[in-house]
C-alpha cells in the first residue's frame, strides 16, 4: 500500500480532499520527459540539496510523485527498449547499452561476451506506432534514441517527427555546436544541445493542430557523459560548490569500484539544472497553449546516476552521488535501477501526492493506453500494467519485479541478476558465486545483508528468479574454457 493512502486516507474520509472519478473525455495529449543518467536523488523534490530543480520540483507539487519507481535495467538501451514496448530487455533481447562493451581480457573475466540486438526490432510495436494507429496522434520524438541505427530510427517505429535521435548514446560531437548528429543541423556556433532541443519541442507544442492529440518525447541526452556544463549556469554552481563543499570528501569502496559520496560537482550540476529549465520552458509552452489541463506529463529517467567507476580508473568515482540508495548506474543496487518518476495527470492525479508501490518502466505503455481510453494489450505489454488505479489512489496486488544484467559495464559491475518481491530484494553475482539478501523497507540503502540470517527467504527468491528466467528464455553466462 502506498504512502499516499496513509498521508491523504483521513482528509479523503473528511470529504477535504477527494479523488477524480475519471478519466479525460477525450484522448490527452502526452508529453514524457526521460533523462538519461539522472539519479534518483539528482533533483530537489527527491532529496537533492545542491541541484537546482524548482520546475521539476514545482511538477512533482502538481502531480503524483512515484518514491519507488524502477528502469527494468541499470543501463539505457534495455529502459528504453521497455518503456516504448512494455516489454521487459529479456524479452525484447536487449540486455544491454547498445552495442555493448567486452571485458578486458587482462582483468581475466569468467564469462563470455553475451551478444544481445544492436536494435530494437521493427517487428515490435512502441507506443508511438499504437497511438498514431489506434487514436490518430501526432508522435514527436526529440534528443537520445540509442536503439539502433539508420533503418531502426525513431521514423521507423512510429514517430511522426525526429529530431536529434540516431544510434549514439553519447551525444554525438559533443553538446556545444558544431555537432555531427545525423538528424539535428546545428543553427549556431556554441549553442547548447538541450537548449536547442527544447526550442524545438515548444515549436512543435506551438504549430500544433488543435484538432489532434499529440506524444511528444523528449529524451534528454543530459546528463550522460561528457560532462560539459552548460556555460549560462556554470558560475553560479561554482560558487555555490566553493562555499557550501571547503573540503573534499573520499570515495567509497564499492565492490571493484569507487563510489562518489557527496553531490558536489559544479559542472554535472549545471547540466542537471539544464534539464530544469527546459521542462519549464516546455510546461510553460503547454500553459501558453492552453493545453496544461488536456496533456499528461511523465517525468523519468533510464537508470541511475553515474556514481561508481573502476578503482584503476585514475579520475576516481562518477560525476554525482545517488545516497542515500546504493551505487549507481550499471549496478541492480538501488542506486542504479531506481529513478525520479514524476505523474501529472490533471482531474486525475491529487497534486502534491505520493506514492510508495514499486512500479517498472514496462508500465507507461498500458498506462498511456488506458489514459488515451484505448483497451490493455497485453499481447504487446506483455510485462507492463496500468498504473492509472495508484493515479487514483487505489492499490494494485503486489508482483515479483525482475532485473537480468548478465554483462561486464565501465562501472565495474560483473554479470549478475536480481528479484524484488514485496519489500526484500535479492541481488546474485554470478563472477563470485555470491548472493546478497536485503530488506528495503527496514534497510533502503542495502547496508546489511541477510543471506545468512533469512537462508529461506534467500532460497525462495533464488528459486522464483530461476524459474523466471528460465520461462523467458534469458540468455545466462557461459563460463570461458582453457581454449578460448
Amino acid at each position: 500500500m502506498t504512502r499516499l493512502f496513509f498521508l491523504c486516507a483521513g482528509l479523503i474520509h473528511a470529504g477535504i480532499l477527494c479523488w477524480p472519478a475519471s478519466l479525460p473525455a477525450k484522448e490527452p495529449n502526452i508529453v514524457f520527459f526521460l533523462v538519461d543518467d539522472l539519479g534518483w536523488a539528482d533533483v530537489g523534490c527527491f532529496g537533492s540539496d545542491f541541484h537546482e530543480t524548482p520546475h521539476i520540483d514545482s511538477l512533482a507539487k502538481q502531480g503524483m510523485r512515484f518514491t519507488q519507481g524502477y528502469a527494468a535495467c541499470p543501463v539505457c538501451s534495455p529502459t528504453r527498449a521497455s518503456i516504448l514496448t512494455g516489454r521487459h530487455p529479456v524479452r525484447v533481447d536487449i540486455t544491454d547499452w547498445i552495442p555493448g562493451k567486452r571485458a578486458n581480457p587482462e582483468s581475466n573475466p569468467r564469462f563470455a561476451h553475451i551478444d544481445d540486438r544492436n536494435n530494437l526490432a521493427l517487428e515490435e510495436t512502441t507506443i508511438a506506432e499504437h497511438l498514431r494507429s489506434n487514436a490518430d496522434y501526432q508522435t514527436w520524438f526529440l534528443g537520445k534514441w540509442h536503439l539502433g541505427d539508420e533503418g531502426h530510427w525513431p521514423t521507423d517505429q512510429g514517430f511522426d517527427v525526429n529530431i536529434g535521435g540516431c544510434d549514439k548514446g553519447s551525444p554525438p560531437g559533443g553538446y556545444y555546436a558544431p555537432w555531427s548528429n545525423p538528424n539535428l543541423e546545428a543553427k549556431e556556433q556554441e549553442e547548447y544541445l538541450t537548449e536547442r532541443l527544447t526550442n524545438e519541442a515548444v515549436k512543435l507544442i506551438e504549430d500544433s493542430p488543435s484538432e489532434r492529440p499529440f506524444l511528444l518525447y523528449f529524451s534528454y541526452y543530459n546528463v550522460h557523459t561528457p560532462i560539459q556544463p552548460d556555460n549560462r549556469t556554470i558560475d553560479h554552481f561554482r560558487k555555490v560548490a566553493d562555499k557550501k563543499f571547503p573540503t573534499p570528501v573520499a570515495a567509497a569502496p564499492e565492490h571493484d569500484g569507487w563510489s562518489r559520496m557527496r553531490q558536489d560537482n559544479p559542472e554535472y550540476a549545471s547540466m542537471v539544472h539544464a534539464v530544469d529549465l527546459s521542462v519549464g520552458r516546455v510546461l510553460q509552452a503547454l500553459d501558453d497553449a492552453n493545453l496544461r489541463e488536456d496533456t499528461v506529463v511523465f517525468f523519468f529517467s533510464d537508470n541511475g546516476g553515474l556514481c561508481t567507476l573502476p578503482k584503476q580508473r585514475k579520475f576516481g568515482s562518477g560525476p554525482t552521488c545517488n545516497l542515500p540508495l546504493r551505487s549507481g548506474k550499471g549496478w541492480l543496487y538501488e542506486g542504479g535501477i531506481r529513478e525520479p518518476m514524476i505523474v501529472r495527470a490533471p482531474g486525475i492525479t491529487l497534486p502534491g501526492s505520493t506514492c510508495d508501490a514499486p512500479v517498472v518502466s514496462t508500465d507507461f505503455f498500458p498506462t498511456i493506453l488506458e489514459l488515451a481510453g484505448l483497451p490493455a494489450a497485453p499481447q504487446l505489454h506483455a510485462d507492463g500494467r496500468s498504473l492509472v488505479p495508484l493515479f487514483k489512489g487505489k492499490p494494485l496486488p503486489e508482483r515479483n519485479l525482475y532485473w537480468h544484467y548478465p554483462h561486464y559495464h565501465g562501472s565495474a559491475w560483473k554479470p549478475g541478476a536480481a528479484i524484488r518481491a514485496g519489500s526484500w530484494k535479492l541481488i546474485e553475482f554470478y563472477e563470485t558465486n555470491q548472493s546478497e539478501l536485503y530488506n528495503l523497507a527496514q534497510d533502503p540503502g542495502e547496508t546489511t545483508d541477510l543471506a545468512k540470517s533469512e537462508p529461506a527467504t534467500l532460497e525462495r527468491l533464488q528459486q522464483e528468479l530461476k524459474t523466471w528466467q528460465q520461462r523467458l528464455n534469458a540468455k545466462m553466462p557461459i563460463e570461458i574454457t582453457a581454449k578460448e
